[in-house]
């Protein structure tokens, strides 16, 4: 493992002695019906934990170009215009130091692993998350891990944030191959459980719709139909009714295809968003009555879970070496199972009245 950190060292200073390079860190393309708007009101809405201090400061240094000039933080951005955030170190993402955290390993041999990321956990490395996620982990835990098509070691795919559950990790070039392969194929299996808004009338369903950034809010995606549809990629989940609890409904979600937030996008656009989901609105209190008492039940059930109601239960793929079929599944967190037994509580209070 020190080898590992004499590395990373050596491979930053190298970085930072390179003063010609300018490493790209942010990359955007105005919409065609774009109205004028300054670029540090602009980068806001499309750069996570982003301040319009930091902002302003990185125009002062030259470091936001539009169509390859730098601008100043008053530059009002117009339609097509090509935005780049440039700045002489790479982006921290790069620069990945393994680093000593527990993981919870579900099954391991000389070709994959099978981990349960708890909610919290980044999964690699990014923009205001440069430790402590799961690949610093890996690379502390396990030796030359090979890397995905986005360098990312040991990735096969991955999971939100704040989302628990299960990830496969390749330990072999083989196994990486083989296994994003079965993920393209569409060949795994991955289930999900949520908590949803609403009761869904139909006991199972599909919802199809392609999806894409969110033309007006770069840290979402949504669903593009029609014309539109080639905004997004394709997506398809298949959901299948749990329990219902009056307000909320307890779902199985089988992801077809594997978009970012695709479950959370898909059921926010059936009217169905996650429960606690923040990003998306969940956090809100979106059915059920007005009185006190139930403001309060609620609040306290987003106390319990302070995050979006999403688990990752169940994953199978073909072994990459074996070809057996191997299903894993996972217990849901205490946090999620708390608060649905609350509701699971409240539906059948509200039932003897």
């Amino acid at each position: 493992m020190e080898a590992d950190r004499i590395k990373f060292l050596k491979m930053e200073e190298e970085l930072q002695e390179d003063d010609n390079n300018l490493y790209e860190h942010y990359s955007f393309v105005a919409e065609k019906g774009q109205q004028p708007l300054r670029i540090d009101k602009y980068l806001m809405n499309f750069i996570e934990n982003a301040t319009r201090n930091k902002i302003q400061a990185a125009a002062k240094d030259g470091s936001i170009y539009v169509n390859g000039e730098p601008v100043k933080s008053n530059y009002k951005v117009k339609p097509f215009d090509e935005i780049k955030v440039l700045f002489a170190h790479p982006p921290h993402e790069y620069l990945l130091v393994p680093e000593d955290i527990p993981l919870d390993v579900v099954y391991e041999d000389d070709d994959v692993l099978v981990v349960n990321k708890p909610a919290g956990m980044v999964v690699h490395p990014g923009h205001g998350n440069y430790s402590g996620t799961l690949i610093n982990a890996l690379t502390f835990h396990f030796d030359n891990l090979p890397n995905n098509s986005s360098e990312r070691p040991g990735l096969v795919h991955r999971i939100d944030k704040d989302t628990s559950g299960l990830l496969v990790v390749a330990k072999t070039e083989e196994a990486m191959a083989h296994l994003s392969n079965q993920f393209a194929e569409k060949t795994s299996e991955r289930e999900y459980v949520a908590l949803v808004w609403g009761n869904i009338e139909e006991d199972e369903g599909t919802i199809e719709g392609n999806i894409g950034r969110h033309p007006k809010n770069r840290l979402q995606n949504t669903v593009f139909l029609g014309d539109d549809a080639d905004k997004g990629k394709p997506a398809v989940t298949h959901y299948k009714v749990l329990e219902r609890f009056g307000y909320v409904t307890l779902v199985s979600c089988k992801l077809e295809t594997g978009r970012t937030h695709q479950i959370r996008v898909h059921m926010k656009h059936i009217g169905h968003t996650l429960f606690n989901d923040e990003r998306y609105g969940g956090e809100l209190i979106l059915k059920g009555t007005t009185f006190t008492k139930y403001k309060q039940f609620v609040d306290n059930c987003f106390k319990i879970l302070p995050r979006q109601a999403l688990h990752a239960k169940t994953l199978g793929f073909v072994h990459p070496k074996t070809g057996e079929f191997m299903r894993f599944t996972s217990e849901i967190p205490e946090d999620m199972q708390q608060c649905i037994e609350k509701w699971r509580n409240y539906a059948k209070h509200q039932e003897l009245e």
